[in-house]
């Protein structure tokens, strides 16, 4: 719940007594303003997408403090543009030091009103969409009108496709087709560090269902949702850092592909490095897991189950080429073998077998 009507939630904020509890939040002054009535849903759909206490209880004073503003300049919500959350920090930083994290705050609370039809989207001035923006649109679009999704889920999917597309392309052009499976992986290993679990599961869940819908909408695109990293897998809290891409390439061209061990490492370490597979997984494989028709490798996983990966070009190259000329003809299925005598398949980690 969200307790408070007092005079100025912008005067005395800095000994303002505050307690969180999950997505309650309980304020020391009464909020006013015409936007009172959405601040205890706000807090419920912050608490939902795992933010901290702590950071609940600032987005909900700013969201109070906006709505105060609001209040005092006679602004109805049906009446509210991207304009006024810049008008009303230009006037808070009159008060009080403004944070970083203010203007995505106050956004992210009117993505909230705009799901809940608090205000209209309508409202804002049209400025020319990038590639970025038109993508995440539709999407959210998408989640709400074919999916179904509620309030408190949309406006997070929504955050994260953004930060992913501007992750990968910037302001440029989005061409979903040159997106590959480290993309996905290193956009987790650079959002992940210092979130929580359940801040980094959504994260997750969130890039899977992007990836998904970018499949859905078009069907030549490599289906990659099955390469991002699954939270229950991580030792810790955090992806372990990733491998610099220069250093991987360096690793890569040092190996003697005329070789027989070295057209199979080739292959194995493109496996790795392209695909994100482990070790394990890369030992394991069998001729039927690949499907060279559909371009796609169906990997075991530790519980049994099976994950699909989009094969790429350079990878499955690389892994013909070894079919062809490296893998020794035995009775087996298993795709890679120790080149020592019996050419056993790997049964002990990589790197510890010739």
């Amino acid at each position: 719940m969200v307790r408070t009507p007092l005079t100025n939630p912008d005067q005395g904020e800095e000994s303002e007594h505050e307690a969180c509890h999950q997505s309650q939040v309980v304020l020391s002054q009464v909020p006013e303003g015409p936007l009172v009535p959405w601040l205890k849903g706000f807090a419920e759909v912050l608490g939902g997408q795992g933010y901290a206490r702590r950071s609940i209880g600032r987005q909900v004073r700013l969201a109070a403090g906006f709505s105060r503003w609001l209040g005092q300049e006679g602004i109805d919500p049906d009446c509210v543009n991207s304009e006024h959350p810049a008008q009303y920090l230009r006037y808070r930083a009159r008060h009080r030091a403004i944070h970083d994290s203010d203007p995505p705050s106050l956004r992210h609370f009117l993505d909230f009103l705009r799901i809940e039809a608090v205000i209209s989207a309508e409202t804002v001035p049209a400025r020319p969409e990038t590639e970025v923006q038109r993508y995440v649109r539709v999407y959210g679009h998408y989640l709400h009108e074919v999916r179904g999704l509620g309030p408190g889920t949309i406006p997070a999917y929504v955050r994260f496709a953004r930060i992913f597309l501007e992750h990968c392309f910037g302001t440029g052009q989005v061409t979903f087709s040159k997106l590959r499976a480290d993309d996905v992986v290193g956009f987790v290993q650079q959002m992940a560090p210092g979130m929580n679990r359940k801040r980094a599961k959504l994260i997750t869940t969130a890039l899977r269902s992007f990836l998904r819908y970018v499949r859905y909408r078009d069907g030549g695109v490599p289906d990659l949702a099955a390469a991002v990293p699954a939270v229950a897998n991580w030792s810790m809290t955090s992806v372990p850092q990733a491998i610099p891409a220069g250093r991987v390439q360096r690793l890569l061209a040092s190996i003697a592909r005329s070789t027989v061990m070295g057209c199979r490492d080739y292959a194995i370490l493109l496996l790795l490095a392209r695909l994100g597979l482990r070790s394990s997984e890369a030992a394991f494989l069998e001729l039927d897991d690949i499907d060279w028709r559909a371009a796609t490798l169906h990997v075991r996983t530790k519980g049994g189950g099976r994950n699909d990966f989009p094969l790429f070009h350079e990878v499955g190259g690389a892994v013909a080429d070894y079919l062809r000329h490296g893998r020794p003809s035995v009775d087996s299925r298993r795709v890679f073998f120790a080149s020592r005598p019996r050419f056993a398949g790997f049964a002990v980690p990589m790197g510890s077998v010739r």
